[in-house]
């Protein structure tokens, strides 16, 4: 009887722990970062993998404690902020956060720092409070798990200062959902015309790079209150697509003109020949709307392009052109070809975002009449045209004529939306 009762026991361990392991979050690992892979951004031990805005560490303000990456409430408006050293696309991330009493921080994405002055000047914000011991009277988008002055949080269970909630931040393809608890609580879309409404009504109205990245830092902010965050994971959902360029040859591409294309050490070089003409090199395949990713990279001269929705005959290009050329010379800006010219041409205080001599990554966004572009993932472009929502082709790439040029190009992505 005992033997039994001995075996039926470890009968139920056996289940429990089955149960327990069917209900834990995917297995973490700093080791291996790639789409689907959950990873780790706190060992439990270390500041690895976090840095102060702006510095090359996390200079001070922030501890770890019981397994707690802690905040000790030392920060304020402009600073104490702490970002991941790696950026983010579309993500899923997870972690728990328990804020002192009258608390106040936030988990913020897509955060840029070259000339921004705070995390939030760029990202938008999961909002961390106590809800019930705040001092000051709030309004509903100022409340825990709120996009912060955006959108409001519903339906939601917090609870209360001092225990552990678990939020959630998913971001794939523009659509953003928040989670507390167990439940979605907050979703919207980026970029659509309600969110520029939104924008256009709150505060965020004064910070022109607010919420327009489409990859950046993850933070976490001190804002003058103690918050403990743990078991923090992400995982990428970033997917790019098929690859246009395999890095060996030109496969799946056409020469138009004379001038040279060709691969060498994984990379797409156009380079002007003798004749100092125009010449594409142009995808076998047409695209209606996709999202293109790739880099490039200016050796000389640099005055090229990205065609889309395009058509050729021999050198002759008809269609839309997003500049890629030297500073001045408005890179990510949009032209029509043997059309009505410009469409948007790139203001002068953002030439600067080009790095000449250097890679830089520009993502093309095209669904129906609508263009976006970013450069090293700063929005460069967005605009709404009747005839670009009317028309499909190639995707081209371009050497300028006049001799000079070199230009690199190399992961090359595309998606079809």
């Amino acid at each position: 009887m005992k033997k039994s009762i001995t075996g039926l026991l470890f009968l139920f361990f056996i289940l429990n722990q089955s149960i327990l392991l069917a209900q834990a979050p995917p297995q973490t690992t700093n080791d291996t970062f790639s789409p689907g892979n959950w990873i780790s951004l706190f060992d439990g031990k270390t500041l690895n993998g976090w840095r102060s805005f702006k510095e090359d560490s996390v200079t001070g303000g922030w501890i770890v404690e019981n397994g707690c990456l802690t905040a000790l409430g030392k920060g304020g408006d402009l600073g104490g902020d702490i970002i991941t050293t790696r950026q983010f696309e579309d993500f899923e991330l997870s972690l728990q956060w328990a804020i002192a009493e009258a608390g106040n921080s936030g988990i913020f994405f897509h955060v840029l720092e070259d000339d921004y002055p705070t995390v939030y000047a760029t990202g938008p914000e999961y909002q961390i409070l106590d809800d019930v011991g705040y001092p000051d009277p709030l309004h509903d988008w100022q409340l825990a798990a709120a996009n912060y002055a955006m959108h409001v949080a519903r339906n939601k269970t917090l609870k209360p200062a001092g225990e552990f909630n678990t939020a959630r931040i998913i971001v794939k393809d523009t659509h953003v959902e928040h989670w507390l608890n167990g439940k979605k609580v907050v979703e919207y879309d980026l970029w659509t015309d309600d969110w520029k409404r939104r924008v256009a009504g709150s505060k965020w109205k004064d910070f022109p790079g607010y919420g327009k990245a489409i990859k950046g830092y993850i933070a976490l902010q001190d804002h003058g209150s103690v918050v403990k965050y743990r078991n923090i994971k992400v995982r990428d959902l970033t997917d790019k697509g098929d690859k246009l360029f395999n890095g060996k040859n030109l496969d799946g591409w056409k020469i138009h003109g004379t001038e040279l294309w060709y691969a060498e050490n994984g990379e797409l070089i156009c380079e002007s020949g003798p004749d100092k003409q125009y010449g594409y090199l142009a995808t076998d395949k047409q695209y209606k709307d996709f999202i293109l990713h790739l880099e490039f990279k200016q050796e000389s001269n640099g005055n090229s392009g990205v065609f889309f929705r395009s058509s050729l005959d021999g050198t002759k290009i008809s269609g839309w052109q997003v500049e890629v050329a030297p500073t001045g010379h408005d890179t990510g800006g949009i032209y029509e070809s043997y059309g009505r010219g410009w469409l948007y041409q790139i203001p002068d205080d953002r030439e600067d975002i080009l790095k000449e001599g250097e890679w830089n990554e520009m993502v093309i966004r095209v669904k129906g009449d609508r263009v976006m572009t970013w450069l090293n993932n700063e929005m460069m472009t967005d605009i709404t045209d009747e005839k670009i929502g009317d028309a499909t082709g190639v995707i081209a790439l371009q050497i300028h004529s006049g001799g000079g040029v070199k230009v690199k190009w190399r992961n090359i992505y595309v998606r079809e939306l």
